[in-house]
């Protein structure tokens, strides 16, 4: 859904007041955001000094207060915890009564749907699941990134429009996602965001190694063009030298990786293997020359470093 298409005034939520349980990165930039959009930021709740820091930070003059206290406060409350805390959490505040009757309580977890939010349900809450699909720092920017951002919605269907109203608020935009649908929706923007960075993390990681001074420099504009072919073309955006079927440049990769960085080689030859297996399904990788790389890549002979491919950006840019 666009940011365009605004909802009816009368499926807008009311102005509301807000507490959030839990002051990691993600609670303070909701709340400050849907501050933006006119509600009111009451209580919030956080455990270590990071947290308490981050909210002073982000709402400033909101009280710190427990999580009860927090939902005596709020007619709308963010659980932002760790996926792990969450159903316990949701069943201590309503086994204790702290839940309220008409009280939206969302989280923002991407694992879970609505149904994890039964217990306070059946207390009479109403459950909302908006999950922001960004990374964020704990910092002010994060109010702006969420201008664009998907959030992954799940909700009881009559609560569906109020729960896309939120969204938009907030400046994002909402994606239906459906309650069993859920694992799979986090797992691949896991896949993507997640593993991205430690990819990114261990590619800087040996080219400062190979003497470059500025990987970051370096890899910016490659990764950038290589993220936006990737989003435009999909699997006809694959290059280099498994897609190419050189098995004598992977060799070498391999056998550098070996003696330079011996913790990379495992996750190398994983990508390396899903890699050829999509070349090969898309009809970029030619069967004849498949055979050799991938005896590479399980293991197999290699041949004499440095052969089978061309070395240097040239043959990456390909």
């Amino acid at each position: 859904m666009s940011t365009s298409q605004q909802p009816d005034p009368k499926d807008r939520p009311a102005r509301l007041t807000v507490g959030v349980v839990g002051a990691g990165r993600v609670g303070p930039a909701l709340a400050a955001s849907l501050q933006l959009a006119g509600h009111r930021p009451v209580a919030v709740s956080g455990v270590s000094d990071t947290s308490r820091k981050r909210a002073a930070q982000m709402l400033p003059d909101v009280p710190l207060v427990p999580p009860a206290e927090v939902l005596q406060r709020a007619d709308l409350v963010l659980l932002t915890v760790p996926d792990d805390t969450l159903p316990a959490l949701v069943e201590g505040l309503a086994e204790t009564g702290s839940v309220r009757p008409g009280q939206l309580l969302v989280h923002t977890s991407g694992r879970y749907g609505a149904k994890v939010l039964d217990p306070a349900l059946r207390a009479g809450a109403l459950p909302l699941a908006l999950h922001p699909a960004m990374t964020f720092t704990g910092t002010p920017v994060d109010v702006q990134r969420l201008a664009g951002c998907s959030f992954g919605v799940t909700a009881p269907e009559e609560l569906r429009l109020a729960a896309e109203a939120l969204v938009i608020e907030m400046g994002g935009e909402p994606e239906w996602i459906a309650e069993e649908r859920r694992p799979l929706y986090h797992a691949a923007l896991a896949l993507g965001a997640n593993h991205l960075v430690t990819l990114v993390a261990q590619s800087m990681e040996l080219l400062r190694e190979a003497g470059v001074t500025a990987p970051d420099r370096m890899l910016g504009p490659l990764l950038g063009a290589a993220l936006d072919n990737a989003l435009r073309s999909g699997d006809a955006a694959l290059t280099g030298p498994v897609a190419r079927g050189d098995a004598g440049t992977v060799a070498a990769h391999v056998a550098e990786l070996r003696r330079h960085a011996p913790q990379t080689v495992a996750g190398y030859l994983a990508m390396a293997r899903a890699t050829a297996d999509r070349a090969l399904a898309h009809g970029l990788l030619k069967p004849e020359l498949a055979e050799d790389l991938l005896g590479v890549l399980a293991g197999g002979p290699t041949g004499p470093e440095g052969t089978g491919g061309t070395d240097g950006a040239e043959g990456d840019a390909r």
